[in-house]
């Protein structure tokens, strides 16, 4: 079995689905029609039953080059060879709408395509097409049928859609599949796409694929205009808001933690989740480097969703941690057992459980996105404001319960510093909000209530012994996430209980730029057997503090060692392996989003005076 790496793969997509293009031409991973849907190609997973979408010239000693367009989610693969050059465009269109019609009294919508072009620049070139699809996580069979230069796949699952495949060259069936080859000459293309089923009246339009190519090009670059971030990185961190953007659902403003689901954080490992799906700190913590890059439309949409979940009623409490993109609460874990997990990591699972967890954290970063979002964009609704207030009063009820905490452990309940210190993060900007909008509320509760998880947190999270703050309640062990109480604005960076907890931090978890979230090979707190790589986020978080606290050297060298790590495109995966190589699941929205919330204030610390308007 071949699985290329992670790391070696592009991402287009048109905010409903996205899939992953290999550096040899072949798309590995697509989930369709939308994020969280069953996969039509998971060759990452499975070489031989997950399916892909391979166009490859056949030339010998081949060098390749992946880049996007600047400033779009527009990919180009270049194949180099003594005997020719030839580059193969791939993106799902986007920007002015197709004439829509109306059937069955429904208005239909652009369609949700992935279109790829073959062109050859230097010398001829022949190349072989392979569409492969495997519907339904690879179990569903199909049949095909081929009509003129199109192929329509209808899966035997009717709960999975029939897609089609249209060419403007020939196109021939082997067994369940879809080939072709064809040699191309200087200033020659060949196009193929891929995608929704055309209806009679709505051809695919192989001759707009142009015109449909500058739409999407003007799309990406517009939205890029809005940008205010000027800084020294300027390119890898327009790179993460285009990547941020794909994760976010145009249909309802919800935010996926991940388009692919099953990666391992440890080859052969069993630590393989499904991130397909909106967690609500990272949509909050998404949501936040947006507005730092002035992106606020993304953050009033995703507010409007959250709404939506404040007036549902989860299984422990106001909130869940983890929804589907529409709200979905139900998201049951189930192994995919026909599936052999990338390098036979297994299981492979699909859902995911931790939205039965209680996780209280939740609630410290919704109610600061809330507030954040008032701050910088709509003012809160008053029935929005009367759900805030419903939830606080659960809160103060609940805030000193054990919980699951942030990473999601599955070796059973424990307070958690993490939740303690989000909890008074929720009463902290529920006050603040209250005082900047003229609010009513029992200001006088919250604050009683936010000052005592103040007093607890520093009477029972703090190791007179480490001096240190640590996890859990009672517990010797330091986490990661703690770096984010001074990011909180809970502490201050040069506090000297602040100063010895980072030192402990860096003794135990901290290798060079890589930063561990607790020591998962030790104590077992999770309850998972094997480790993990070090955790891409907490390196940011890690410097970010670093640069908090004046040390802006050293925490400029750390930024530029981890700006290393990032693929060739500027993507990152979850994790990092110590020899550099990308794990978890790809790309990741948290890992994206805290690079950009430390670049954007290591560039303003390193530039002087300081912005008043940063929170």
């Amino acid at each position: 079995m071949s699985f290329p790496p992670i790391e070696n793969h592009g991402v287009i997509g048109n905010m409903r689905s996205i899939a992953l293009v290999g550096m040899d031409g072949a798309i590995d991973f697509l989930c369709y029609p939308n994020f969280d849907s069953p996969s039509v190609f998971a060759a990452l997973l499975d070489d031989e039953r997950g399916g892909c979408f391979k166009i490859q010239p056949e030339m010998k000693d081949t060098k390749v080059r992946q880049l996007y367009l600047p400033q779009t989610n527009i990919l180009l693969t270049r194949f180099l060879s003594e005997e020719g050059v030839a580059e193969l465009t791939d993106y799902m269109p986007l920007g002015a709408k197709p004439p829509r019609t109306k059937s069955a009294g429904k208005v239909e919508s652009q369609p949700n395509e992935i279109i790829r072009t073959i062109n050859v620049v230097k010398g001829a070139v022949r190349f072989k097409m392979l569409c492969q699809p495997r519907f339904d996580y690879g179990r569903s069979g199909h049949n095909v049928q081929i009509e003129k230069n199109a192929a329509i796949f209808t899966p035997e699952n009717q709960a999975c859609p029939p897609m089609a495949l249209y060419s403007t060259t020939s196109l021939q069936q082997n067994s369940q599949d879809v080939v072709g080859e064809f040699t191309l000459k200087v200033g020659e293309s060949v196009t193929f796409i891929f995608g929704c089923v055309r209806a009679a009246e709505q051809p695919p339009e192989l001759e707009r694929t142009h015109a449909r190519f500058l739409e999407t090009t003007r799309f990406w670059r517009r939205w890029m205009a809005k940008s205010r971030y000027k800084g020294r990185w300027r390119e890898i961190v327009n790179r993460s808001a285009l990547m941020l953007k794909l994760l976010i659902s145009q249909e309802h403003g919800s935010i996926v933690a991940a388009p692919t689901f099953s990666l391992p954080e440890k080859i052969g490992g069993v630590r393989n989740w499904d991130y397909r799906y909106t967690w609500l700190r990272d949509g909050a913590f998404t949501m936040y480097a947006l507005i730092r890059l002035g992106f606020v439309e993304e953050s009033e949409a995703f507010i409007h969703w959250i709404e939506g979940r404040l007036r549902d009623d989860a299984q422990r409490g106001p909130l869940q941690v983890v929804y589907g993109i529409d709200g979905e609460q139900k998201l049951d874990e189930f192994t995919l057992e026909n599936l052999k997990g990338y390098k036979d990591s297994k299981p492979v699972r699909i859902g995911n459980a931790a939205y039965q967890q209680l996780q209280l954290d939740i609630y410290g970063e919704t109610l600061d996105s809330v507030y954040l979002s008032n701050k910088y964009g709509n003012s809160i609704s008053n029935a929005g404001w009367q759900d805030v207030r419903r939830v606080l009063d659960w809160l103060g009820k609940n805030w000193q319960r054990p919980d699951d905490g942030i990473w999601e452990i599955r070796g059973g309940e424990r307070e958690f510093l993490h939740s303690r210190l989000m909890c008074w993060v929720a009463f902290d900007r529920a006050l603040r909000l209250s005082l900047k909008r003229s609010l009513a509320g029992p200001l006088d509760v919250w604050r009683r209530t936010r000052d005592a998880i103040r007093e607890d947190i520093f009477t029972n999270f703090w190791n007179d012994e480490l001096k240190s703050f640590v996890q859990s309640k009672g517990s010797s062990d330091v986490d990661a996430s703690t770096l984010l109480m001074p990011m909180m604005r809970f502490i201050s960076p040069v506090d000297p209980m602040w100063q010895s907890t980072m030192k402990e931090i860096e003794k135990r978890l901290v290798q060079d730029a890589f930063v561990y979230r607790y020591d998962s090979n030790g104590t077992r707190i999770d309850g998972l057997p094997g480790g993990e790589g070090s955790f891409t986020a907490c390196s940011f978080w890690y410097i970010e503090c670093l640069a908090r606290a004046g040390e802006l050297e050293k925490a400029q060298l750390l930024f530029e060692k981890m700006l290393g790590y990032a693929n060739h495109l500027g993507l990152y995966s979850e994790q990092l392996g110590l020899s550099g190589q990308h794990l978890g699941n790809f790309p990741q929205a948290l890992t994206h989003l805290a690079m950009v919330s430390a670049a954007t204030y290591l560039d303003r610390e390193l530039s002087g005076p300081k912005d008043e308007t940063w929170r």
